[in-house]
This record gives structure tokens, C-alpha cells and sequence, in this order.
């Protein structure tokens, strides 16, 4: 039986989350998949990975076309401003693409349908830091009635993002704070680095603009909690997730990492669990 070639991917973005799926990918699925290139804004950001993994720069890439030529499996792991433009130019090529930032892609769902289709390829989105997408996927098909997501973070996990600093003052609050209630659509405008989640709910269940989110700045909490009420004519969902700090980067949640590892392992292997 001939030996079946490795999946070439590539990764954009060498933040947290893309350094430790080019690390997972060099190491646990080497008899799967190879690194084939690694791209970001910031060249030396790629250049540094590149020499932890294969302790050199050749894995490094200076432009985001470079990395696709070499890519059979683009993973984006940049910014949700960035994101549609390398899910688009990745598909537009025939990649297959994961999707990190799912907030910068809610709007050009449609194009990306159509683009898959036309060029034989496919796009993915983890579930990210939030459990019930599957039950979620599943309910859809009966109807769903309302979909709401409630996030708790730590007052920190919010500095620097514009709609908060305009809106409210975080620094020693001592109670709950809601800092948003309303649509998913306007959450991921709002909040792209801190929603990815709300995205994901709104693309698997009844839309974005109909999917119901509320934010709140904790300063008890210590981790990154995500609460998802379902009503459907199937059942009645309720899940919450209590996330652990991504070690580098506190503005993500370990699981969201895994779940693109996750993802991959579905992508990799022969035998596929789960809705």
C-alpha cells in the first residue's frame, strides 16, 4: 500500500495560540502533517518560532502568499480584522482553512460558501472556549427558539479594548459589572479578541443577530467563564464552561487552543466523533 503524503500546513499569526499549534503540529501529529511555513506581520515573531521548532528561520515566510503556496491546510491565528483576508485568499487557492478569529468572518459567510464550493475546498471553525456546539448543531435541525450566552471575565482580560474604555471604568471595581447585553453580531464588533465564542453559537445555531450575549467584568473570578442556554423543540441546553488562562496570553482560554487541536485530529485522522 503506498505511504500517504503529510497534510502541509501552515500557520498565520505566531501569537499564543499559533505557537502552540505549530508546536502540537511538530510534535504529536508528525506521522499526519508536516510545518510547512510560518507567516506574521511581525517577521520576527516567525522567524523566532520557526528557530524553536527546526532551530532555524527557513519556516518563516514573508508574505501571506508565500505561506500559501506551500500550505495544503492554512490555520489563521492572526486578528479578527485580519482574518477574512486569509480565509478568502487561502480558499481562493484551493487550501482547506481553519479559522481562529471566527468574529472577523461572520460577515462574509455567504462569499466563503460560495468560494469553498467553487474551488472544491473547506473551511473550519472550532468550537472554541465553550462546550454544547454539538448539542447545539444537533437541536438546530428541529428549531431553535432562543440561544443566549452569558461571558464572566476577570476586569482585566478587557484593557484595551476601545468599547470599554470608552463606555466604563474597570480599575477597582469591586462588583459585577455588565458591560454588554444584546446581539452576538454587535458582541463580536464590539469585543472581537474576547467573543470568538459568540460567533461560533451565532454561525452553528439560529444566526448572529439573533443569538443573545451578555458580558460581565468579575472581579472575583480567575477564569474565563461562558454560560449557553438553549431552548429548542429538542431539548434544553444548558452548559457552563470554566476556563483555565492560556499561559501566555490571558486574553484566551486553554480550551480554544485544544479545540483547534481538536479540530485537527478530526481533519488528520480516519475515524471522526462527534456531531
Amino acid at each position: 500500500m503506498p505511504k500517504k503524503n503529510k497534510l502541509k500546513i501552515g500557520i498565520v499569526g505566531c501569537g499564543a495560540i499559533g505557537s502552540s499549534l505549530a508546536k502540537e503540529i511538530a510534535v504529536n501529529f508528525r506521522a499526519y502533517a508536516v510545518l510547512s511555513a510560518l507567516y506574521d506581520i511581525r517577521p520576527e515573531k516567525a522567524e523566532s518560532l520557526s528557530r524553536k521548532i527546526v532551530k532555524s528561520t527557513k519556516l518563516s515566510v514573508t508574505s501571506l502568499d508565500a505561506l500559501i503556496r506551500k500550505s495544503e491546510l492554512v490555520i489563521e491565528a492572526s486578528s479578527a480584522k485580519a482574518a477574512w483576508g486569509v480565509v478568502r485568499k487561502s480558499v481562493c487557492a484551493g487550501c482547506k482553512v481553519m479559522a481562529m478569529s471566527v468574529g472577523g468572518i461572520v460577515g462574509h459567510l455567504d462569499s466563503l460558501f460560495v468560494l469553498a464550493a467553487k474551488n472544491n475546498t473547506q473551511a473550519y471553525f472550532p468550537s472554541g472556549a465553550i462546550s454544547g456546539v454539538d448539542a447545539l448543531k444537533a437541536a438546530s435541525i428541529a428549531g431553535i427558539n432562543k440561544v443566549i450566552l452569558t461571558t464572566r471575565k476577570h476586569p482585566n482580560a478587557f484593557k484595551g479594548v476601545d468599547y470599554v474604555t470608552k463606555n466604563f471604568r474597570l480599575s477597582g471595581i469591586k462588583t459585577n459589572k455588565v458591560l454588554f447585553n444584546g446581539s452576538a453580531s454587535l458582541a463580536v464588533k464590539y469585543f472581537p479578541q474576547n467573543v470568538n465564542v459568540a460567533a461560533v453559537l451565532g454561525l452553528a445555531g439560529i444566526g448572529i443577530d439573533k443569538t443573545q450575549v451578555r458580558i460581565i467584568a468579575s472581579p472575583k473570578v480567575r477564569k474565563n467563564i461562558h454560560e449557553i442556554l438553549i431552548v429548542s423543540k429538542a431539548a434544553k441546553i444548558f452548559t457552563r464552561t470554566e476556563n483555565i488562562l492560556h499561559p501566555h496570553n490571558p486574553k484566551t482560554s486553554f480550551l480554544a487552543v485544544l479545540s483547534a487541536i481538536a479540530v485537527l485530529k478530526q481533519i488528520l485522522q480516519p475515524v471522526k466523533i462527534g456531531t
